[in-house]
């Protein structure tokens, strides 16, 4: 599968995600190469939410140099705050591209940088410490080309 970004823009942005998921309340995307979700120490809660990607849809084609992604969350809320004071219904989404998580977001849309290539992409329910819930929550993958 093809990678959205380049090594050096990749390590430059993981310094952005770790400020933006720990200080900023923002939605603004983040990107990292091959970063994962924070190791969970203990016993995580289950979710009752659904993660789920309405755009964009699998098989479709876009044109351009970003692709706008659209999710929608169902038993659950997206919380801003960064918190270890975690419930099984507040947390955030985290967007990966080809297995790469490109994305840790308090919000259901933004847009990624692409190029021309075929993707998949996943979203995934993280509790509001980032880390994952047990089981974790997933949506469905979506693969789209870009031409």
């Amino acid at each position: 599968m093809t990678t959205i970004l380049s090594r050096p823009l990749a390590a430059a942005l993981l310094v952005a995600i770790v400020a933006a998921c720990s200080a900023s309340p923002a939605s603004a995307p983040a990107a990292s190469a091959g970063a994962s979700a924070p190791a969970a120490s203990g016993n995580r809660p289950s979710s009752p939410a659904v993660v789920a990607i309405v755009k964009p849809t699998t098989g479709e084609s876009v044109t351009g140099t970003t692709v706008h992604v659209v999710l929608t969350l169902t038993g659950a809320q997206i919380v801003s705050a960064t918190t270890t004071n975690i419930t099984p219904d507040q947390g955030h989404v985290h967007l990966y591209v080809d297995n790469l998580l490109v994305s840790m977001n308090y919000g259901l849309e933004q847009d990624l940088p692409v190029h021309a290539g075929t993707y998949v992409l996943k979203a995934e329910f993280v509790a509001a410490d980032h880390a994952p819930f047990n089981p974790r929550v997933w949506s469905p993958e979506v693969f789209f080309t870009v031409k």
